[in-house]
């Protein structure tokens, strides 16, 4: 069987994201499996070279996974024309710019997101891309995570009926580093750093809500800042300037003129008593779902029980038990690592791609319009975006 080489400059690596999810288990676990397989039968193996400002960590980590390339001169690999796809998982502040660098050095691009850390910056790098004539993708993860493929299969199948409503709980307690090590960098709690959980989640929870429920028509958010002091990595005490929850509500498109309402909770200071990290509750008039990461629950019309409301007599009802678990109907792989798949076949065959640097700069406009309701307290419009 035919194998053909692409050579991949991969840029921030040496993160905790783009080390564990786009380094190990994406590109080293696809040159594990012989490549990527092509609509005619032949195969192409990703030929990564890690580029990293700390040599001596990019030099071990490609000796650990068997990565022959690895650089500090980010000019030199742009320059090497066998390197045609460019990726970053590096800092949201140098983002921007090195995907307008890689452009300029007729590179196709692949990030992860947010794709900047303003609207301005993601539209204007959206619309070079889009005039490149380069491929050009963001990481939208969530859409291939197990839980909510299943949820989506619920959905195309109709067995929602009319979606009624979504309810999305994310976040747990990030410890603030003077009792407990923290278990996330510090940056993401310095708005001067890029850090937030508005710019964070926010570009997230846009195209899964656009993609799976309806697309976003108007958001009201509030967003806050629990924990104002926390510890850094080096145990030093540091002012957090960055938001660590938000509240948001939001409408989406529906069907006859009712609009589904979405409730998004996030925090990274709160405890956790549901079934996952994430969940999304979705609620319809011929049935109900809860998905997290990996399972996904469903309670249809006919089964539904019936609830008696008295406050003076302990609850009988064990009412997780009442909800049938979606069976695993298919084998789930790396949401991540489907998502590079997708985005090899796009550059090398032109297989069909919507996960661009657009849908990026929608994540951003949503980020934009939370902090405005936030700043203003009022619900906004979301207008369409010029792309």
């Amino acid at each position: 069987m035919a194998t053909q080489n692409l050579g991949i400059i991969m840029h921030g690596v040496t993160g905790r994201m783009g080390m564990n999810q786009h380094l190990i288990r994406s590109i080293v676990a696809i040159r594990e499996q012989g490549g990527v397989l092509l609509s005619d039968g032949t195969r192409v193996m990703p030929e990564p070279v890690l580029v990293g400002r700390n040599g001596e960590k990019i030099e071990a980590l490609a000796r650990k996974y068997g990565i022959a390339r690895w650089s500090t001169d980010l000019d030199a690999a742009l320059a090497n024309p066998d390197d045609t796809v460019f990726f970053d998982a590096g800092s949201t502040q140098m983002r921007p710019t090195l995907l307008d660098k890689a452009l300029k050095a007729g590179k196709h691009i692949y990030c992860e997101k947010p794709i900047a850390t303003t609207l301005e910056e993601a539209l204007k790098i959206a619309h070079t891309a889009q005039g490149s004539g380069r491929k050009h993708g963001v990481v939208q993860d969530k859409l291939f995570l197990p839980g909510l493929r299943k949820l989506d299969l619920l959905r195309r199948a109709g067995f929602f009926g009319r979606m009624l409503s979504v309810r999305l709980e994310f976040g747990y307690w990030v410890f603030e580093g003077d009792l407990q090590p923290i278990q996330r960098p510090s940056w993401n709690y310095r708005a001067e750093d890029g850090g937030g959980m508005i710019l964070d989640m926010m570009c997230h929870w846009r195209y899964v809500l656009d993609n799976l429920f309806g697309e976003v028509q108007s958001i009201s958010c509030m967003g806050a800042t629990h924990i104002p002091k926390r510890w850094d990595e080096n145990g030093k005490p540091y002012k957090a300037t960055a938001d660590d929850a938000a509240y948001a509500t939001a409408t989406l498109t529906g069907h006859g003129g009712e609009p589904v309402i979405a409730q998004m909770n996030m925090s990274w200071a709160t405890r956790v008593r549901r079934d996952d990290l994430v969940t999304f509750h979705v609620d319809g008039t011929h049935g109900s779902a809860v998905a997290g990461l990996q399972d996904c629950y469903m309670q249809e019309r006919m089964a539904t029980p019936r609830p008696v409301w008295n406050p003076d007599v302990k609850q009988d009802m064990d009412f997780p038990a009442q909800w049938q678990k979606v069976p695993d109907s298919e084998t789930y792989d790396n949401g991540f690592k489907i998502q590079w798949e997708h985005f090899i076949r796009h550059v090398v065959e032109d297989a069909p791609y919507r996960w661009t640097l657009g849908e990026g700069a929608k994540g951003l406009q949503l980020v934009d319009l939370a902090i405005q309701s936030w700043r203003e307290r009022r619900w906004i419009d979301v207008p369409a975006l010029p792309l």
